[in-house]
């Protein structure tokens, strides 16, 4: 049989038995061993070794646990819901105050932990309950914690984004300091949009009662904002202006993070044995789980290039008429499809090995196109009907939170994602401004 024909069923293997619950990291090394020994030389595979040992080896790669742990434990800790508390009440009697806090909490645990299902559980057992109390929309309420949970997709430093620097050969620094402005212009554009809710349908997004607000003095929250609050902030500060101002690689400042969280936890006396236990436990698992799927990645790449997939793929993009424009956006649009079915995990270690090339010998920015491709990804944790922060929320929800609720609730966020990918896609300095003015382009 033609070997491209293999390359072909290869793939659809991949995705069917993904969507039969065949774990992921099992599917991708499954569907690459399967077909690799009928279509190729088993000699191929004496290459594994000496791949699976560059995966383990990576120096970079040691980044994912100490911010994994660094974001787990100031999730177990509980300090998003001190945080959450004290910006709904500093936003007054304003409508769409709590929504907006809800945003910058994203913001913050986006920034320091990279975990969409800790920050959108987070959120959603600490904020849902309040806002329904309050009288907030259903549809709208379940649509700002989605969408505020997802920002550590784009905001460093996220995992998307060290794993796409894996992917694509490129520093990580100057990839950090690419994604820093998109994910502020998409952050912003959520409270524009909960601003102008609170302007023309403010019964969506009432304000706090003033019963409420008076428990507290101005003078009380403040001294909460910087207890609870500020040490956060600082200490995503000192990470973050660490790497992109390059006093510390990412792994030396992924340490420095970690143990700055165990500080600011201990300190809030918030630091036990069961929370570290709990964090140590999740963070291996987290690990774990994508260190496997590295590895099974390397068996699937190995199989697609000696069934002359890759050829396959260059020949696809060739006949996409528009040059380098036109197979940019065919990409963009088959990467935003494919998240409506499949995690930003499955889609990176799948499609992008195979069509990053392409875009290199068309000599397209990568860091640029990396900051595309991280935008995209995260729009599929809010696509229905597979979007994994839409399933976090529900498992968690009350019971009068329907799928529709949430379904109705995300589709305006999803507009605003596009319109960000869209903006950065036509001006690309919104991303490539701050790399330069450091000095990493």
């Amino acid at each position: 049989m033609d070997p491209q024909i293999l390359a072909i069923m290869m793939v659809v293997s991949l995705f069917a038995l993904i969507l039969l619950g065949v774990p992921v990291a099992f599917a991708i090394a499954g569907a690459g061993l399967f077909f690799g020994v009928i279509g190729v030389d088993s000699n191929l595979f004496n290459l594994l070794p000496s791949r699976i040992f560059g995966v383990l080896t990576n120096y970079t790669l040691l980044a994912v646990p100490l911010f994994v742990f660094m974001g787990i434990l100031l999730e177990k800790s509980r300090l998003a819901e001190k945080m959450l508390d004290v910006l709904g009440l500093l936003s007054g009697k304003k409508p769409g105050g709590m929504a907006i806090a809800i945003i910058v909490v994203g913001i913050l645990m986006g920034a320091s932990t990279g975990i969409v299902g800790a920050t959108v559980v987070t959120l959603t057992m600490i904020a849902l309950p309040t806002l329904l109390k309050r009288n907030y929309s259903h549809s709208v309420s379940c649509g700002t914690i989605c969408a505020s949970g997802t920002l550590g997709q784009i905001l460093p430093p996220s995992l998307v984004l060290i794993l796409l620097a894996d992917i694509s050969g490129e520093a990580i620094g100057p990839l950090f300091a690419a994604a820093l402005m998109p994910g502020l212009l998409l952050a912003a554009c959520y409270i524009v949009y909960i601003v102008l809710l609170s302007k023309f349908a403010p019964h969506h997004v009432p304000p706090i009662d003033e019963e409420e607000r008076s428990q507290y003095s101005k003078k009380e929250l403040w001294i909460e904002f910087f207890k609870s609050v500020a040490p956060p902030f600082l200490l995503i500060f000192a990470v973050l202006g660490s790497i992109i101002g390059g006093l510390a690689a990412p792994t030396e400042a992924a340490s420095m993070g970690a143990i700055g969280a165990l500080v600011i936890v201990f300190i809030s006396k918030r630091l036990n044995l069961e929370i570290l236990k709990e964090t140590i436990y999740e963070t291996m698992k987290v690990t774990g789980m994508i260190m496997f799927v590295l590895i099974a990645s390397q068996v699937f790449g190995l199989s697609f290039r000696g069934l002359d997939g890759d050829y396959l793929v260059e020949d696809l993009f060739a006949s996409i008429p528009g040059g380098m424009w036109g197979a940019i956006i065919f990409m963009m649009i088959v990467l935003f499809f494919l998240g409506f079915f499949l995690e930003w995990i499955e889609i990176s270690y799948i499609v992008l090995p195979l069509v990053l090339p392409i875009f290199h010998a068309l000599n397209v920015d990568m860091i640029w196109l990396g900051i595309l491709v991280a935008l995209n990804l995260q729009s599929s944790f809010l696509t229905p009907p597979f979007g994994w922060s839409l399933f976090f929320l529900k498992g968690v929800a009350p019971k009068e939170i329907k799928t529709m609720d949430i379904y109705k609730g995300v589709l305006p966020f999803i507009a605003i994602q596009i319109i960000v990918i869209v903006l950065v896609m036509v001006f690309p300095e919104i991303a490539l401004w701050l790399p330069k003015a450091i000095g990493w382009m």
